[in-house]
């Protein structure tokens, strides 16, 4: 559709601009830019010995006294898509009167989507209740008849309530019960021996205002892919690092994302865009999208200590270590 052309004219007929020059027509950068070395030997040893003494079990000794054999750079990408939703419910509310502004039948009420409801901060949860105009009026609070108050239900509403020193006796050890002078009940402590509470309902009021209440609820859906290049890295542990974004596309609604170099992020974007698509657009309205793509930087040390070879990774922007074969740790561990 006229939807899926292209933003620009053909890259090839466009001007060359410094520090630029890779960009295609599509919005995002040609294969070259996306590589990245793997890290220096000497930023994966100091975060290597920063792991292993922030760990009680783990002896920093491998850490420190390690030779590298190896350090490959094995770069994966994270695609994520946010869609932005609004829904709205409505129901009866009520709550205490107290004089508020009566305005049942005054006008037409408007439909839940006809409010002006504006949006506190896009892909952010939230809420917001609002009364929708023209739908209150006054009743008679439901809970204790209009009345204000309903009758204590531990005293039967005669104020006062059983001993619990005598058990209603009198009497204690064979003398007159201090607690209550021998009369065997004493004053309520839950009324205080009025024999009624406040009718928690309406507050004491006996009418309550009616009204039909909007809940807005938006909310932030995300969709998240990792490509696993099938390295030994467990790839769920990427959801706690950040990366570097590649690219970034935010719209009312996003297209799925084409020819990006590393063809699973083409086909996630697809599958990814069709599922929000088909879960939200019928139960709710669709506000914003926004799909972004980044680099992951991911290194596998290999490293040998004592004869013998281990591994570990370096991962994320914040250079986090994941490693299976630590080779000194204390007992303690070696139950785990």
């Amino acid at each position: 559709g006229e939807g899926d052309m292209a933003s620009a004219p053909p890259a090839e007929l466009m001007d060359v601009v410094p520090g630029y020059e890779g960009i295609g027509s599509a919005g995002h950068s040609e294969c070259s830019i996306f590589v990245i070395p793997s890290i220096s030997e000497e930023l994966a040893k100091e975060v290597f010995i920063e792991f292993a003494s922030q760990r009680c079990c783990y002896s920093a000794t491998p850490a420190k006294e390690m030779v590298f054999t190896d350090l490959q750079s094995l770069n994966t990408y994270r695609y994520r898509l946010e869609t932005f939703t609004e829904t709205r419910t409505t129901a009866w509310a009520s709550e205490p009167f107290n004089g508020q502004t009566v305005d049942g039948f005054l006008g037409v009420a408007p439909g839940p989507w006809d409010l002006n409801v504006p949006v506190p901060a896009l892909f952010q949860n939230g809420s917001e209740k609002v009364r929708i105009p023209y739908t209150s009026s006054v009743k008679g609070c439901h809970s204790c008849l209009s009345l204000g108050k309903r009758g204590c239900e531990r005293c039967v509403t005669s104020g006062r309530m059983q001993c619990s020193v005598c058990n209603g006796s009198g009497r204690n050890l064979n003398d007159r019960c201090t607690r209550c002078s021998g009369a065997g009940r004493v004053r309520c402590t839950i009324c205080s021996g009025v024999g009624s509470l406040t009718c928690k309902t309406c507050k004491g009021k006996g009418q309550l205002l009616c009204y039909i209440k909007l809940t807005v609820k938006w909310k932030n859906n995300l969709y998240e892919c990792v490509v696993d290049k099938q390295s030994g890295f467990p790839i769920d542990k990427i959801s706690k690092v950040t990366g570097e974004t590649m690219f970034t596309d935010m719209n009312a609604r996003v297209y799925p994302v084409v020819g990006f170099p590393d063809d699973a992020i083409n086909r996630a974007s697809v599958q990814a865009v069709r599922e929000h698509q088909a879960q939200f657009a019928s139960t709710s309205r669709i506000l914003q999208q926004r799909q972004t793509i980044e680099l992951i930087p991911i290194t596998r040390v290999h490293y040998s200590w004592r004869n013998k070879t281990y591994i570990y990774f370096v991962f994320g922007a914040e250079h986090k270590v994941h490693t299976d074969d630590y080779p000194a740790k204390c007992c303690c561990c070696s139950i785990l």
